[in-house]
């Protein structure tokens, strides 16, 4: 059994308490951040007319255009591809070869035996993986907080999860692994399932569908497996199979004897193109100008009902999911960010850059490709300020996630304190047991070593339903926040000394 610790457990370090004293022309420039300007944005890209921002869709092209006209319109310097502000990125529409692909368990004698891909092993996530070197095994099972397992004991390891797949509740706990072990650097997660018929009726088909995929496939790999094709090869391995689902608590068993690696080969049926919008703000400073804040959002969303691809469920007669909340809002953000800084006074010192990405909803498709093709060199890249889903619940509380990790946190609750006009209270992460921490852009830029806060209201019953419109969006509270959004990153962009990671969480996040 184990205790709980792990990476989102981690307490913000105590900093000194420095206000700085605003210049009257950066609050004039926050006063351009209205309540009218934020409604009137999120009515543009959130209408019907959007179809829902399916990533790819026209609907989405046509919200990053007007993206970029309003870049342009702010006289910000263009960022994307060929000297324009659009930066497009493939997404490959792939098949798998499910005959030349397997999984294979090596034990300690070197004997190996492997299970093809088919009526015993099928993918499970949402794309199709790379090929992987050999990784040890270890098993997971027991009832529990799952996150609660160290996320170093994860790291680089191949996990078989062991569940009752007769409750209903498997399923999920099994998805909350894998957004855990994702982010803790595991090699991959492996469902084993004690159900022939669940296995048929949850993966049957996944082998022979197409998946899109962006970039170079992902190397963390999220697969399901009979659980009698194991015990086939490793009669032993039933008794400790069952103990783990009767287990009380979580248990995380290594099993040293066992290794385990993926061999993956796939085709490409079809190519297509999504777009992010990039505007640069340059700074002020002849030296800290070469150094750069970003403000992104994701500008897509989960489409129309019966669209291919997306994720919309419909609503009686309405077929198009809207996203006012998930995340026009955020979208809107960025645009009155970019807004106020472009007024006089208000430019800082560093470098500013506006970031509007599109397959956040199929995996964080966009924001992984601008960290991996930025255009600026990375290390130049300070911090992410990240904003999704700012415009709902609460009128008096954001919740600003990441806080602990970095003394962005202390950043923060400095300038919320300076702020009490913003009537606005940024705290800590309230459902780590979610892992939101990994399931929006900024982490790709965690990842990466960038130091980051996300800005989340949380989810509510309109989330990916054609009723999150723009009518239910709180756009008076929203200006607020992008205001606080507005103050903090001046802190960030004119501060001496570049944020600085928790050492912990350095070691935890970022992937070498």
């Amino acid at each position: 059994m184990i205790l709980r610790t792990g990476i989102f457990a981690l307490v913000a370090l105590g900093a000194p308490v420095v206000v700085r004293a605003q210049a009257p022309a950066v609050t004039r420039a926050a006063g351009s951040i209205t309540e009218t300007d934020v409604r009137r944005r999120i009515g543009i890209i959130s209408d019907d007319s959007m179809g829902g921002r399916n990533t790819p869709s026209p609907g989405l092209t046509k919200t990053a255009e007007y993206v970029a006209r309003e870049f342009k319109r702010l006289g910000l310097k263009p960022g994307g591809d060929e000297g324009g502000y659009l930066m497009r990125y493939p997404i490959f529409q792939k098949k798998l070869l499910a005959g030349r692909s397997s999984l294979t368990f090596t034990g300690a004698d070197g004997r190996s035996a492997s299970v093809p891909f088919g009526s015993d092993l099928a993918l499970a996530g949402r794309g199709i993986p790379s090929s992987s070197g050999r990784s040890s095994v270890v098993l997971v099972g027991g009832a529990g907080r799952l996150d609660s397992i160290p996320a170093a004991e994860l790291r680089d390891r191949v996990i078989l999860f062991v569940g009752d797949w007769t409750r209903p509740t498997t399923a999920g706990r099994y998805q909350q692994l894998g957004r855990f072990a994702s982010s803790a650097g595991a090699r991959g997660l492996v469902a084993v399932l004690n159900s022939d018929s669940i296995f048929a009726a949850r993966y049957g088909a996944a082998n022979t569908r197409s998946f899109e995929v962006v970039g170079e496939p992902s190397g963390f790999f999220n697969l399901a497996i009979r659980e009698a094709a194991l015990t086939s090869r490793s009669p032993e391995a039933g008794d400790q199979f069952s103990a783990l689902r009767q287990a009380p608590g979580v248990v995380m068993q290594p099993v040293a004897q066992w290794q385990a690696e993926v061999a993956i080969q796939d085709t490409v049926i079809a190519t297509q193109f999504a777009p992010n919008t990039v505007g640069i703000l340059e700074g002020s400073d002849p030296v800290l100008k070469n150094e750069y804040l970003v403000y992104s959002a994701h500008m897509d969303h989960v489409g129309t009902a019966g669209q291919p691809g997306a994720g919309c469920r419909p609503l009686g007669a309405d077929s198009i999911c809207n996203g006012a909340d998930d995340d026009a809002s955020g979208t809107a953000a960025v645009l009155e960010l970019a807004e106020a800084y472009v007024q006089r006074g208000a430019r800082p010192k560093r470098s500013v850059i506006f970031l509007t990405v599109s397959g956040e909803e199929h995996g964080l498709w966009g924001s992984d490709w601008f960290v991996t093709h930025p255009p600026v060199p990375l290390p130049q890249i300070v911090a992410n300020l990240n904003a999704d889903m700012i415009g709902r619940n609460w009128p008096d509380t954001i919740v600003a996630i990441g806080k602990e990790h970095s003394d962005l946190g202390a950043t923060l609750n400095r300038v919320n304190t300076a702020h009490p006009e913003l009537r606005m209270s940024a705290i800590d992460d309230r459902w780590p047991e979610q892992n939101f921490y990994g399931r929006s852009d900024h982490f790709n830029f965690a990842k990466k070593g960038v130091p980051i806060l996300f800005f989340f209201n949380g989810v509510h019953p309109e989330y990916h339903r054609p009723n999150d419109s723009v009518e239910k969006i709180d756009a008076e509270k929203e200006a607020r926040i992008v205001r606080l959004l507005f103050y903090v990153g001046q802190d960030v962009a004119n501060a001496a000394k570049r944020p600085e990671w928790m050492p912990m969480s350095y070691k935890a996040i970022v992937t070498p």
